[in-house]
């Protein structure tokens, strides 16, 4: 491998200025870089994949030691250009994770505890009272999300049992502004991504980094003994999915994501699930449209869990000025 030089140091500041890069956006960077390298005008027409690779792993060679690692998927959530040409393949995002701590623990760098406790109710509901087994949508409405600034009263409650917690320690609800606030922010920082329809979820890049924290959290055992999977995985490139379709069978673990599916069809030349072996029916789905394209089923899944969960349902949306009329009796 070729000497760890200049230019590798000024790829990966530049990678490690932004949350993630395609290769297609890491071709002017490139490009700049080798101009400047070797003393030439460089295209960024001319910077190849092999050239990118090889720069993604010299950055990976020096960054393993911090354990960090750049890794690479491709997006769930497709760009509008790309829905309307499926055939085209999504362009592969690469991010730069860390290995080892926990992402919520990484955060806590940039974010209050309130803040996080926040970001843990939201995913919390995409996760689980957003992914049942009548419908796995993992995905939550900007309003919805904004709904969850303040702490369950389940929460609190356990908070003032507890008599090692102290005062100063309790989370405290955020204010709605505060919540509208943060979610900007994890947009911007590639956290969170959000589709046409306005709806929110993971990007590629958060993926990547939360993925063994969402299995830990999300996939648990009941009292009975059965495991509960709420985190499934692609039976093509075994990866988190949380866009794609499902097997017609809700007790099969058949999934397949939406960029994968075309390719995995051709080549076993039968459309068929790829874990029971029976048709596959094309219109059950994972993520967003298993609450858009059959809002009878999709509606059912919320609505059953809100009587349990702090979280709204899908419908049960609370409008921001009966919510304001309810702070203020709090403060009063």
């Amino acid at each position: 491998m070729p000497e760890y030089n200049d230019s590798n140091r000024a790829f990966l500041q530049a990678f490690m200025a932004r949350s993630s890069m395609t290769f297609e956006e890491a071709q002017p960077i490139l490009a700049a870089i080798l101009t400047v390298s070797e003393g030439r005008t460089v295209d960024p027409d001319e910077v190849e994949e092999d050239q990118f690779s090889d720069f993604i792993s010299a950055a990976n060679t020096a960054v393993s030691p911090f354990d960090l690692e750049i890794r690479s998927s491709l997006p769930q959530v497709l760009e509008p250009a790309q829905q309307d040409t499926p055939a085209t393949p999504p362009k592969r995002v690469y991010a730069l994770v860390n290995t080892t701590s926990d992402p919520l623990t990484q955060l806590a760098t940039t974010y209050s505890p309130d803040e996080i406790a926040f970001l843990k109710r939201l995913l919390d509901y995409m996760f689980a009272t957003n992914n049942t087994r009548l419908c796995e949508g993992m995905v939550a409405t900007q309003m919805q999300a904004v709904q969850l600034h303040k702490v369950p009263s389940s929460e609190r409650q356990s908070m003032g049992n507890d008599s090692t917690q102290t005062q100063t320690a309790a989370v405290q609800s955020l204010r709605m502004t505060q919540a509208e606030t943060m979610i900007l922010h994890l947009i911007e920082e590639g956290w969170l991504q959000k589709s046409p329809k306005g709806y929110l979820s993971l990007t590629p890049r958060a993926l990547m980094e939360l993925r063994g924290w969402l299995v830990l959290t999300y996939n648990d055992e009941t009292f009975d003994g059965r495991v509960v999977e709420r985190i499934k995985f692609c039976a093509a490139c075994k990866d988190i999915i949380t866009v794609g379709q499902r097997c017609e069978n809700r007790e099969c673990k058949g999934r397949l994501h939406d960029h994968c599916m075309r390719n995995f069809f051709r080549m076993q030349q039968a459309e068929k699930c790829p874990v029971c072996k029976e048709e596959w029916p094309g219109d059950k789905f994972v993520g967003e449209r298993a609450l858009t394209a059959n809002p009878r089923s999709s509606n059912a899944a919320p609505q059953q869990r809100q009587s349990s969960s702090a979280a709204p349902s899908a419908l049960g949306e609370i409008s921001e000025d009966e919510n304001d009329d309810g702070e203020e009796q709090e403060q009063t």
